[in-house]
């Protein structure tokens, strides 16, 4: 009738949800932090391969001067940067989806189809640790505008982008891709630091390049806040998924844009 310890078993260790014990440890994460089931559940037939610590790039944004005009980002780093543009499908999965796979997308927003709910796309901007930024109020085609003109389509968005997300854009997408001297000068003065094009834009099934058939270290892909009516009844999260397969197939992953520049 000695007081030592029990010889009984201790049946809790086979039951580590038992009443007192620590919950099951989490799922192994990726060095993204996303775990495996969660690129199972987008889609994806394995996990986006890691940015890399410290990225090789040459920054081109410069204090002073007139804005820089790029469509691809100088580096020997195997990442391509997703930019979405316009704002007219506010999907709340694709949120989801940005959350979950830790996106880092660049908007390029457009006030009069963005502009009805600014709050989704604060919502996408947190969720993937993405920036916004500016496509004009009313997306016209800047080369029929006079300077003016342009500048109140680029001020008026810089403006009103400030004041919905509390940071001011330095990265300007002109619409359609056009563009002349006028743009650069009215962009610059209103604080753009650069206009920002594409190498490769995204379709509902496949990737269009702008030469070749391969992406490049650093480009510059194009996509677009589409629903299925655009898409042909595709989803935005659905044509998403679909372009990553693509740069993985590639041998790519993604990266911040920003971080590059």
């Amino acid at each position: 009738m000695g007081g030592g310890p029990s010889t009984a078993p201790d049946r809790s260790a086979s039951h580590p949800t038992a009443p007192g014990n620590p919950a099951p440890a989490a799922p192994l994460t990726d060095t993204r932090g996303v775990p495996a089931k969660a690129y199972t559940r987008w889609g994806l037939p394995k996990p986006l391969a890691p940015v890399p610590e410290r990225p090789d790039r040459t920054p081109v944004l410069k204090p002073s001067g007139p804005p820089v005009v790029l469509d691809r980002v100088k580096t020997n780093d195997k990442v391509v940067f997703l930019t979405y543009d316009d704002g007219a499908e506010k999907d709340p999965q694709f949120v989801k989806m940005v959350a979950e796979l830790k996106l880092p997308v660049s908007m390029f927003l457009t006030d009069s189809v963005a502009g009805s709910d600014y709050d989704h796309f604060k919502k996408l901007r947190d969720a993937g640790g993405g920036t916004i930024q500016n496509h004009t109020t009313g997306h016209a085609n800047l080369r029929t505008l006079s300077y003016e003109g342009q500048r109140r389509q680029i001020c008026g968005q810089q403006d009103r982008l400030e004041a919905h997300f509390g940071t001011r854009p330095t990265l300007f997408r002109p619409p359609y891709g056009n563009y002349n001297s006028d743009t650069v000068r009215a962009a610059g003065s209103c604080g753009v630091k650069a206009l920002v094009l594409w190498r490769e834009s995204m379709q509902i099934h496949n990737m269009r390049y702008a030469e070749g058939d391969r992406l490049k270290p650093g480009d510059i892909v194009l996509a677009h806040f589409r629903g299925p009516d655009e898409l042909k009844g595709s989803t935005i999260t659905e044509m998403t998924t679909r372009m990553l397969r693509r740069i993985q197939d590639q041998g790519f992953t993604v990266a911040r844009l920003e971080d590059y520049l």
